[in-house]
Order: C-alpha cells, then structure tokens, then sequence
C-alpha cells in the first residue's frame, strides 16, 4: 500500500485521516495531496472508504482525527459552508418545484446576490453545459443526462474553488454516460478548477482523471496517473481491480526468472526474495503474443485454443499451455488478428507474453 507523494503546495492536503463507524473502520491513516486544477478520481468497490472521503472532506460527515487543509486555509473543523467547494450527488439532488434556472442559482440567492447578476450567472452556466433554452423548465421535464448537467452547473455557480463529483455518471445509461464524462472533462479543463470525482468504474476514472486514488478497505493502495495504475500496479489488489488481470500461482527461479508449472518466464524488474519463494505473476489479456514469434522470442510456449469468447472488436481465448496440467490463461485477441490467423477452438498455437508486460507479486500459492 502506498500513499499520495507530497506535493508542493497543494490546493488539497489530507494529513492522517482517521473515521471509524463504531468498530468498523472507513479510513485509516489517509494522506493524500491534490494540486490546483488537478483531476482527481477516487476509484474502489463498494465499502472501501471513498464516498466517506468525499464527505470528510466537504465537512458533511466530519473526520474523528486528521487535519484538513483547502486552498492554503485549515478546515478540519469549519462547517461544510466555510471550505468553499460545490458538489454533485448521485441521485442530482435537484429541487422538483423550482425551475432549472432558480436551482442554478439557488447558491447565489443564498448568498443575497444581485437579482441581475445571479441571472447573468445562470445564464453563462447554463449556455456552458450546454442547456441555454431550459431554464424554465422544471428537473421532471428534463432527461437524466441534462438533470445532471444542472446539478453540475448548480455546483459551478458560487466559482468554488474545489468540485466534488459523488458517482454523478452511475446513473445514467453507457452512451449518455460516456458523452457526459467527456463534456465533464472538458468543461473541469476549460474552468481549471480543482476536481475530486468518486467512482467504481474503472473506464471512467481512466478516461476523465489526471491521477487516480484506488481505495480498499479504507486505506489508499496506490496513487498515479492513469497509465501507471494500469500499467504498472503496486498490488495484486490494484492489479486485480483495474482492468482483466489473469493471476499464476509460481515460484522464483533466479534473478528475473519465474516458474510457473512446466513454463519458466523472464519478467523486466527483479522480484523480492529468494530462488524457490512462492510469488504471484499477473499477465493483462491484451499483451499476449499469437503473430511474429520464433524460438528466440521470451516467454515463447505452446497453448490449446480453448473457448473463445466474442467480444466486438476482440476476442478472449482461454490458454491451455501444453505439458502444464490445469493452467490456464487469458488472452484478447484483435478482431482482424483472429482473421489472419484463422484461430479456431483446439488449435495449437505459439503464444508469448512480453517481459515487460509480467508483474511479479510476493506471496504463498493459493
């Protein structure tokens, strides 16, 4: 496990988080720090604390122990109307008897701004998510895709320093969900403002956020860019819930040598322990090798097609490598590669997985 590095003045710093709900623990020890303009996606299962987070942060369910610091200014005990952040729920939170253009401004009336420059700031929000003509409109006359973008707009309209994002896609259905997360996104970069999102889609968070924050039993696993926690995760957890992960159970036969059954790979990076420690490799589907091999290439061995599942634009075989009794492995093959190569159930194929593509994690067999 592994917590955020520090950052240089940070816009957000959480320092040793601490939130338990009787004898259930929802945070443990968290530290985590967020530049301004930063987006950030908080990304787990259910329970595994980053909803709490969230809450802790806006001051809606305050922390037992930890320091809170927004914008330079110490809020871990200030109301939740004092840390200057807008936030988007799941279930939109909508008014059902004001009309689009009055739940937009409905912060700013709180604030006892000028009749005509809440209007003006309406009407800016409004055009900037894209529903300039809806302002009369009540939330029931209104799609889910565009309830969400007033909840977004409505959050937008005091210019909060910091915007929190609670699920605000689980919602909606995938092809509303993928143009809204990227009218999001383009609007976070547009304004600049400093964005935490909650989610347990793993697609969305590594399409819309700058880093990622994978949560798991109230503890933070890792912290990195998209492509980091995809590419190189630092647990068998992260590995596990990011992306289709196939695990084997092996041994460590010398220096960047795995056995696994009667198969010996080269990994790219020196495992921890001793030649014959048990170790777990993982192997991502979509690096495995079907085309171009020869005897020279690593990690090269022979595999039974076994059920091929279609899955559009690839499709995942089940590895059976010959001489390796009850191995199997996972591999996503390219639709125009599953042409050439005619691939077909019981073939016996050359297959190959990259040593740089193999992570190495310490641990007995299961």
């Amino acid at each position: 496990m592994t917590a955020s590095q520090p950052i240089a003045d940070p816009f957000l710093s959480v320092r040793g988080l601490r939130k338990s709900y009787g004898a259930f623990t929802a945070l443990e020890n968290i530290d985590l720090d967020v530049a301004r303009g930063e987006f950030v996606s908080f990304l787990g299962p259910s329970g595994c604390g980053k909803t709490t987070l969230l809450r802790a942060i806006a001051g809606l369910d305050p922390q037992d122990e930890g320091s809170i610091h927004i914008g330079g200014r110490d809020v871990s005990k200030a109301p939740p109307s004092e840390r200057d952040f807008g936030i988007v729920f799941q279930s939109y939170a909508l008014f059902p008897n004001l009309t689009v253009a009055k739940n937009v401004g409905y912060g700013l009336v709180n604030r006892s701004r000028p009749r005509k420059e809440i209007a003006e700031r309406v009407a800016e929000l409004l055009a900037l998510v894209g529903l300039p003509d809806q302002g009369e409109k009540f939330p029931g006359q209104l799609s889910g895709g565009q309830q969400q973008r007033v909840a977004l707009a409505r959050a937008l309209a005091t210019s909060p320093g910091l915007l929190l994002l609670d699920e605000p896609l689980s919602a909606l259905d995938a092809k509303v969900r993928v143009r809204l997360r990227d009218q999001i996104r383009d609007l976070q970069q547009r304004l600049g403002v400093t964005t935490i999102m909650v989610t347990h889609d793993q697609e969305e968070a590594l399409a819309m956020a700058d880093r990622i924050v994978v949560m798991n039993h109230g503890v933070i696993e890792q912290v990195g860019a998209p492509s980091e926690i995809y590419g190189a995760p630092r647990t068998p957890f992260v590995a596990d819930f990011v992306g289709h992960m196939t695990f084997l159970d092996g041994v460590l036969a010398g220096p960047r040598r795995v056995r696994v059954g009667g198969i010996e790979f080269t990994v790219a990076e020196d495992a921890q322990g001793s030649v014959g420690a048990p170790v777990r490799l993982a192997l991502r589907p979509e690096t495995a090798r079907l085309q171009g091999l020869d005897d020279a290439t690593p990690n090269r061995f022979e595999a039974r097609i076994g059920e091929l599942a279609f899955l559009g634009s690839f499709c995942r075989a089940r590895l059976e490598p010959t001489g390796s009794s009850g191995l199997v492995i996972s591999a996503d093959v390219p639709a125009n590669a599953m042409r050439d190569l005619g691939l077909a159930e019981g073939d016996v194929r050359p297959v190959a997985f990259p040593p740089d593509s193999l992570r190495v994690f310490p641990g007995a067999p299961s």
